[in-house]
């Protein structure tokens, strides 16, 4: 693996690991051993360490005592558990966004819309994934519960870092039109059929998941370089 140039910041070094997790370049479970990754990037360990604690803030790696960094591995069965929740709770989300969404809420999410399908001809991305949950987080800002926004950013947040891990470039294309169909069901006030999309998107999102998904042998220079 060519010798990469030294990041200007722990910011720096915390973006090129997560496009590598969202490339699938270092799969869940591979651990970040912080003198490795300090010859690799060419710094100090005190700007790795920092770098690991931008990620893991992001909850895209897990910091286990006495064992160090590695990139989180949320289970099938985690998972599974999140997007039932969301599916109850966003359900009742599209009905109240129904009622409540003002022509002003629609101009901000077809912008929305617009910032998620500028990401899609780009290589999986944690921006892009980012950018396909704030859909929904976005939505209940507009019904205006701050309780309910702060369990839809969470869920949103842990089921962001599934989809990145487990998701294919097709199906996150997928989940954009369907954000986009949801609105036009919500803008036409038919609140029943705005949550019966709600509940086919996350269904479908996580019927697409593959829990298999290991890193190509062309993808292991990375993980390569974390064992020297």
């Amino acid at each position: 693996m060519s010798i990469i140039q030294p990041a200007e910041s722990a910011n720096d070094i915390a973006t090129h690991l997560a496009e590598a997790i969202a490339a699938r370049k270092l799969p869940p479970g591979t651990k970040l051993r912080e003198e490795a990754l300090c010859r690799l990037y060419s710094v100090s360990r005190t700007k790795i360490r920092a770098a690991l604690l931008i990620l893991s803030k992001d909850k895209l790696i897990n910091m286990v005592p006495d064992k160090g960094a590695m990139v989180s591995q949320p289970s099938e069965q985690e998972s599974r558990e999140i997007f039932a929740t969301r599916r109850i709770i966003e359900a009742a989300l599209a009905r109240e966004f129904t009622a409540k969404a003002k022509p002003a809420d629609y101009r901000k999410l077809e912008k929305h819309l617009k910032e998620e399908r500028s990401t899609l001809s780009q290589v999986p991305s944690k921006m892009r994934q980012q950018l396909l949950g704030d859909f929904h987080v976005l939505l209940a800002e507009v019904v205006g519960n701050q309780v309910l926004k702060e369990i839809v950013r969470e869920l949103v947040g842990r089921s962001s870092l599934i989809t990145m891990l487990y998701q294919s470039e097709r199906d996150a294309a997928c989940s954009s039109d369907e954000h986009a169909a949801f609105l036009a069901a919500a803008r036409s006030g038919d609140a029943d059929k705005a949550a019966e999309l709600m509940l086919h998107h996350l269904s479908h999102v996580e019927a697409a998941l593959n829990f298999d998904i290991n890193a190509s042998p062309a993808k292991r220079d990375l993980v390569s370089a974390l064992l020297m």
